[in-house]
């Protein structure tokens, strides 16, 4: 297994301004009021712990599809691709506040097209967040040709879809592509053809969990 490059430190750069507010906070209720400042500090941690990012393993077998996230597997069966408007094996991964929310390429791959729906914010545990949700898609086509849907969407509490990849990039399976703030999903779309290999109910991490196999 090869480790994913690492752009920044443990702690995700969409969180430092977020963790910086909330020690100041805590730090100033801890001058003014002593003891009353306790719940501030535990509002900093849980800041801390929201917005780590750490490095992972990323496995390499030329067929392997690896989880876009952090979290429990909540959908794995035959769905239709509203992208690419096709019968797919769909694979979703909730994540929720406790998780990890970096997002990462699923397969070595080229984005052909993005896809940004504005929404509404039901919980991303139910399936209807796939549709009905805030959402953000990148259409990647492997190196040996095959497509695959990968599918920011937001939460019940989530605002903020963050997508740093843009159509005609091309992704490293593992590289750090996006971020979804404060609970949310990520949907896979894979050739029908492709061997799942997570369950329903299965904890994964992103870049070292394979969850299927392609044909």
């Amino acid at each position: 297994m090869a480790s994913a490059p690492y752009p920044h430190p443990l702690i995700a750069k969409e969180g430092w301004p977020f963790l910086a507010i909330a020690v100041a906070v805590a730090l100033l209720v801890s001058w003014i009021g002593g003891w009353w400042s306790l719940p501030f500090w535990v509002i900093a941690v849980f800041v801390l712990q929201f917005f780590r990012d750490p490095p992972r393993p990323i496995p390499q077998g030329a067929n392997a599809v690896l989880s876009p996230a952090d979290g429990r597997v909540v959908v794995v069966g035959k769905a239709r691709d509203p992208y690419l408007g096709r019968e797919a094996l769909k694979i979703s991964v909730f994540m929720n506040v406790f998780n990890v929310h970096s997002n990462r390429s699923p397969v070595d791959g080229e984005i052909l097209a993005t896809w940004y729906n504005a929404g509404s914010f039901v919980n991303a545990a139910l399936d209807k967040a796939s549709v009905e949700n805030e959402r953000n898609a990148l259409h990647l086509r492997t190196t040996a040709g095959q497509d695959i849907t990968c599918v920011q969407v937001a939460g019940l509490i989530a605002r903020r879809i963050l997508c740093y990849v843009k159509q005609g990039d091309r992704l490293a399976r593992g590289q750090r592509y996006g971020f979804i703030r404060f609970g949310s999903r990520v949907d896979l779309y894979l050739p029908l053809d492709a061997r799942p290999i997570a369950q329903v109910g299965d904890k994964v991490y992103a870049s070292a969990t394979v969850v299927a196999e392609l044909p």
